[in-house]
């Protein structure tokens, strides 16, 4: 009975990141050990094991050099993989990290033109996810912080984040999309410390927004113990604000073992009701 309870279908509404399926391995002190996995590869063998999409980075699924026709190509076949096996993509964002043109930030670059080509990138991205089916869109600042404080001033910095997410909100309404943003907190990694570093902290920043209505939060579990938090209380948090936007479920961080996420999650639905559509995700 047990068994039956957490095996997994996709009208539970888990999504897997292609960037955590097709991870290969690799850390700071060593190069991969796992071979690499198409997009398409991961939508077949997910589908076969009950996920109900795949959520992705634009680089992800398109490199970031491919050219207008490489792009058309492989999003057509992309979308016919998804449609052969019957999986959705709920959720887009963008990788505004890997490249070293992000070393010292996107949307809180101190180089204006850094900026301007986060704006374009997101734009691109959005525009791929809303082809995709995509109708919640996170935000995660990787790079958006520093290592010592007197290289940018927070101030100036939060300034020029608050711009980019009123120009995004305003380009998605534009475009006719009906995103919702979910910004996505981090302490640090891969910046000493990056700018507004929990979920509490997202809230009280969406609340200057000029648009709070479209954005909310993307909890993620070990983001948020990494600052020694309480996770049913951050998500509690944004249940009660009507910010629950979307979830990133990953393996606890240590005292809980790998085997309990899917517990955990059928465990804290009495308590939080039905998230939205396709708004939990493994990673």
């Amino acid at each position: 009975m047990t068994e039956d309870i957490y095996s997994p279908v996709p009208e539970h509404k888990f999504t897997f990141g292609l960037w955590t399926v097709g991870n290969r391995g690799r850390d700071p002190f060593g190069d991969a050990t796992r071979a690499s996995l198409s997009p398409i590869t991961m939508v077949q063998r997910l589908s076969k094991l009950g996920a109900y999409g795949v959520n992705l980075h634009d680089n992800d699924l398109i490199p970031i050099d491919a050219t207008a026709s490489e792009r058309d190509r492989i999003v057509r076949e992309f979308k016919q993989a998804l449609g052969d096996h019957g999986m959705k993509v709920p959720m887009a964002t963008t990788n505004l990290f890997y490249d070293p043109v992000f070393k010292d930030g996107a949307f809180t670059s101190n180089d204006p033109r850094v900026r301007l080509y986060s704006l374009q990138k997101t734009m691109r991205s959005m525009d791929l996810g809303a082809e995709l089916g995509a109708h919640i869109y996170v935000f995660w600042g990787g790079r958006e912080g520093a290592e010592v404080d007197a290289a940018k001033d927070a101030r100036e910095a939060l300034k020029w984040n608050r711009e980019a997410l009123n120009f995004l909100c305003e380009y998605s309404m534009d475009q006719g999309y009906d995103y919702k943003f979910a910004l996505e907190a981090k302490p640090n990694e891969p910046r000493g410390d990056i700018y507004l570093p929990t979920t509490g902290a997202m809230l009280a920043f969406i609340a200057t927004l000029d648009h709070p209505e479209m954005v909310g939060v993307n909890p993620e579990v070990g983001h948020e113990q990494m600052s020694g938090l309480n996770f049913y209380h951050v998500v509690a948090q944004a249940v009660e604000a009507g910010k629950l936007f979307h979830i990133d479920w990953k393996s606890p961080m240590k005292g809980l073992v790998i085997s309990m996420r899917m517990p955990i999650a059928v465990k804290m639905k009495p308590a939080f009701g039905n998230l939205p559509p396709a708004a939990c995700e493994i990673i």
